[in-house]
């Protein structure tokens, strides 16, 4: 077998070690910041005799639409993972993507292991690591709970001794170095076939591109990228989404409370609005981003509601559920009546009074809309004829170690 098919894409299996690495909240101008101030001096090579392209992420830009994109090299429509959280109508209850229970579509990362490929996965986060190794045959385990890794369950124990790091704070850039030296680690101990690398946004939501913070987390994970490509990996660099500051002139944050301006116009607790961005890990942001769905009460009005919400200032677009799953490439079935944008510094909440912001401690940063959805996708070596008018996606990363590296 020297291929294999999945979600109707054809891959090769690996001819030597391929990194497939999510940066989480990698807003392009970080690394062209970083470049620029001399901190990266792999990436700057790496753009100079490699490949690289600005893609498009999918909507909404959050982290587990995304990271389960790129495993599986589709969109939402196909996978099914529509946010980090949804109303799941069946139970009338509010829950975490976390199960894989909500996947409709088998990973690539799975796939290379049953063809007989070792495989590893790391993540910064333990929510997204059943996601990612579902059905997968190999290693796969999150910084946040390294240390308890089990050969059952996990593929591998002893991980921070094979790292050599203690398990980083969840609410720190270490959790995502974390990330990078298992990587290298892994590599360097043993067969490693295929490797996915996810990292979390801790920094990018509370640091603009170019700051002293940001250059130092992108010249640590340029280290490393170099450690990975100096062991002959092939390496694709992308993200699962953009960043952009959401604050009024006196750095408060720009909200629209969705949830009051319906309960005032429909009555309250009648219609009800879900935030996809919603997370187990909600200091940084509030729970705050630039992506809603509302659910309408039956005999509400659809036109009537989505006309008022779109005159708002600070929306960007007001979609119905058909039109939302068919520029958004979403499952209809898990979205509301309403999908509901708003502009790049700005965000959606649901009521006022719902929302603890007492956790930020810097002017709000967030994503969830079509402005985070420019994303890098850069390859260490080099595409024959790289289209550069084609629309490139984040889950076209392991098309290009697999496929399109010279």
């Amino acid at each position: 077998m020297s291929e294999i098919q999945v979600n109707g894409r054809s891959y090769r299996l690996p001819r030597g070690p391929v990194v497939v690495v999510c940066v989480d909240g990698c807003e392009p101008d970080y690394i062209a910041q970083a470049v620029s101030h001399g901190h990266m001096p792999w990436m700057r090579k790496v753009l100079a005799n490699g490949a690289s392209v600005i893609a498009d992420c999918v909507v909404p830009s959050f982290t587990n639409p995304n990271n389960l994109s790129i495993v599986t090299g589709a969109p939402p429509a196909v996978h099914g993972i529509c946010g980090n959280y949804l109303y799941d109508a069946a139970t009338d209850s509010e829950v975490m993507m976390n199960d894989p229970k909500w996947l409709r579509a088998p990973t690539l990362l799975a796939k290379l292991a049953e063809a007989g490929c070792a495989v590893a996965v790391v993540t910064a986060k333990d929510k997204l690591r059943k996601l990612l190794g579902h059905g997968l045959k190999g290693i796969c385990f999150s910084s946040e709970q390294s240390d308890q890794a089990t050969l059952a369950e996990h593929g591998i124990d002893k991980v921070v001794e094979l790292v050599g790091m203690p398990v980083p704070d969840v609410y720190s850039a270490r959790l995502s170095e974390f990330v990078f030296a298992a990587g290298v680690r892994l590599m360097e101990t043993r067969r490693i076939d295929a490797m996915y690398l996810s990292t979390t946004d801790y920094v990018q939501h509370k640091h603009a591109p170019g700051t002293t913070e940001a250059d130092a987390f992108y010249r640590m994970m340029d280290g490393y990228l170099a450690k990975l490509d100096a062991l002959g990996c092939a390496i694709a660099v992308t993200a699962d989404h953009g960043m952009n500051a959401k604050t009024r002139l006196d750095a408060s944050p720009d909200v629209i409370y969705l949830q009051d301006l319906l309960d005032g116009w429909l009555g309250a607790g009648r219609a009800r609005v879900v935030l996809p961005i919603t997370d187990p890990y909600v200091v940084h942001h509030g729970a705050l981003g630039s992506y809603a769905v509302v659910h309408l009460p039956a005999g509400a009005d659809v036109a009537d509601v989505a006309a008022r919400l779109a005159s708002r200032r600070g929306i960007e677009s007001v979609l119905t559920r058909a039109d939302a799953a068919a520029r958004f490439e979403l499952p209809a079935d898990r979205l509301g009546d309403l999908v509901v944008t708003s502009i790049h510094s700005v965000v959606l909440g649901s009521a006022a009074s719902r929302h603890d912001l007492t956790g930020l401690d810097a002017p709000l940063r967030s994503h969830g809309g079509v402005s985070e959805q420019r994303v890098p996708l850069i390859m260490n070596r080099r595409i024959t004829n790289l289209d550069g008018n084609r629309r490139w996606r984040n889950f076209d990363a392991f098309d290009w170690v697999l496929n399109r590296a010279e």
